[in-house]
């Protein structure tokens, strides 16, 4: 399993990848397939994936189970990564689906699905979206997934 700075290493590859493949107007964004996203859940998440996300109009990409939206990119999700063990890192419930958040480079997030199999995972700018809006609007199809865990510490007020 990643520790939350090598996921953040390699989700910031993925999202400056993703900006550079936009930049040269390019009408796919080339990415890398999770480790399981050929696992049929992401097939069924993935069909779901809206075509605009938090204002920004779906690009497509030419891995299976990603998304990306944004020209640049401000948002890349992936289906299949490594459901996330135990971990102190804030965790957020948005539309029945637990959120674990990486804001270790804000105003980049990445949030990561839990007690989800397979897990999503989810970059972001939060300078070009909002962060609830996103999970708000990709929380229905992440839902599909079967749930096996529980955040269960919650920030205040939850």
């Amino acid at each position: 399993m990643l520790r939350p700075r090598s996921r953040l290493a390699a989700a910031t590859g993925l999202f400056s990848l993703a900006a550079f493949a936009l930049a040269g107007c390019s009408a796919v964004v080339s990415l890398e397939p999770a480790a399981n996203a050929d696992d049929p859940l992401c097939a069924e998440v993935s069909v779901r994936y809206p075509d605009e996300l938090a204002g920004q109009a779906r690009v497509w990409t030419d891995a299976q189970a990603t998304a990306s939206w944004g020209s640049p990119t401000a948002v890349v999700v992936s289906c299949g990564v490594e459901p996330p063990g135990p971990t102190t890192l804030p965790c957020q419930t948005v539309g029945s689906v637990d959120w674990i958040i990486d804001d270790s480079d804000a105003p980049r997030y990445l949030v990561t699905s839990f007690g989800r199999t397979p897990a999503v995972q989810v970059y972001l700018d939060n300078e070009a979206v909002s962060s609830l809006d996103v999970l708000d609007a990709l929380s229905p199809a992440v839902s599909r997934l079967p749930v096996d865990g529980r955040c269960t510490e919650r920030p205040a007020g939850e």
